[in-house]
């Protein structure tokens, strides 16, 4: 590792604002990572059509790292946001030194934003990817998005994902560049770890952004109904909001015993981890992920997992922390709740654990971020 610290800038497209704590959370562990060994500085922008004024700058240090999130209003015509927006990305990088590295997070604009930089001043860039976009079922169309896109990954130092298959998702849509990187999410370990906690009925936990095209949060709840029409004894806890809460919270009067549900809304720091080790294990049922964070951070609280079969999951969930099913099979995702209802118990939390810590870990991934900035 380099001892020599250089100034990233990252320019994230998600990141926690005045209005959701818990967007793009992934990306500001990244930073918290990054910065153990190398000087960064975060710029978020967001269309806000609460202000009066164009642009409203918040300028804050949090963990050690410099944020600027700049929110500018949001106008009714398209291209006057679009305007306001590469406004608002000039406004915040006024205010740093000039970076030895961008790190774009979450493409394209953004990726426009640092190669106009990289063609004024020089500045080389990176690119790390979370979105699904590029996966099977996603919508990665339109002409000048496509070439826009290829342009900015062609031009960047380095292209880094969360998942192999996104790497390898993004490649067969011609976004060619030669070094591209896997980069894990985050999970601190420090913090999520396993609690004491015995549940006379067995607890499953579901935690997502309430967004039913992805999530298939109501494929769930019909496995959730298969397991009652069984007889079999559960408690389902689901974590989150979001657009489709009122729909899933509908959906659920469907099933026999509603009480067997239970919706906390969004969590927060300690009391979104107590509640997440409180359970038994964690069911993931979506249609497509990039990698799933939660799961990591399940197994970094001693919980195994059943999930769908889709995006990166595959990567980082086999039988010794969990079971994967096919998606959208609402019968074989209640078989393996109910197989993993009857043995949850013989999962190892030391090994759900250490798989963790030896890839997800803020020290590993900080490193691995510190290697890539160092060797550019």
């Amino acid at each position: 590792m380099d001892s020599e610290r250089k100034h990233i800038v990252f320019l994230a497209r998600w990141y926690p604002h005045r209005y959701d704590p818990m967007l793009g959370l992934f990306v500001q562990r990244h930073a918290e990572a990054a910065a153990q060994y190398d000087d960064i500085s975060v710029i978020y922008t967001h269309a806000d059509d609460q202000i009066s004024k164009k642009f409203d700058i918040v300028d804050e240090t949090i963990n050690n790292i410099r944020t600027i999130r700049v929110y500018y209003r949001k106008s009714w015509s398209k291209i006057i946001s679009l305007f306001r927006f590469f406004r608002a990305n000039k406004l915040a990088l006024k205010r740093l030194p000039q970076p030895d590295i961008i790190h774009v997070h979450i493409l394209t604009r953004l990726g426009l934003v640092a190669l106009r930089q990289k063609r004024l001043h020089g500045t080389p860039y990176i690119i790390t990817e979370h979105w699904s976009r590029y996966l099977p079922g996603n919508d990665f169309s339109g002409f000048l998005r496509k070439k826009l896109t290829k342009t900015v990954v062609k031009n960047a130092s380095a292209v880094t994902t969360v998942t192999d298959i996104l790497a390898k998702a993004m490649q067969s849509h011609g976004l060619h560049n030669e070094n591209y990187i896997v980069v894990p999410n985050v999970v601190d370990i420090n913090v999520f770890k396993p609690q004491p906690h015995h549940n006379e009925v067995p607890k499953i936990i579901h935690v997502s952004c309430f967004e039913n095209k992805s999530k298939n949060i109501t494929g769930l709840i019909d496995a959730l109904q298969i397991l009652e029409d069984r007889g079999v004894v559960f408690q389902c806890v689901f974590i989150g909001d979001g657009i489709d809460f009122p729909m899933i919270n509908d959906y659920v009067k469907k099933l026999k015993h509603q009480e067997n549900i239970r919706f906390t809304g969004v969590l927060e720091g300690q009391e979104y981890i107590d509640k997440l080790s409180s359970g038994d294990f964690l069911v993931l049922s979506s249609n497509y992920e990039t990698q799933g964070v939660v799961l990591l951070e399940a197994f970094a609280c001693g919980l195994p997992v059943v999930s769908t079969n889709v995006g990166g999951i595959p990567e980082i969930v086999n039988e010794s922390n969990g079971i994967l099913v096919p998606p959208q099979e609402p019968e074989k995702l209640a078989d393996a709740m109910q197989t993993m209802l009857q043995t949850y118990k013989n999962y190892d939390t030391n090994v759900l654990r250490e798989g963790v810590i030896k890839k997800f870990s803020n020290e590993t991934v900080g490193k691995l971020l510190n290697h890539i900035y160092h060797d550019l």
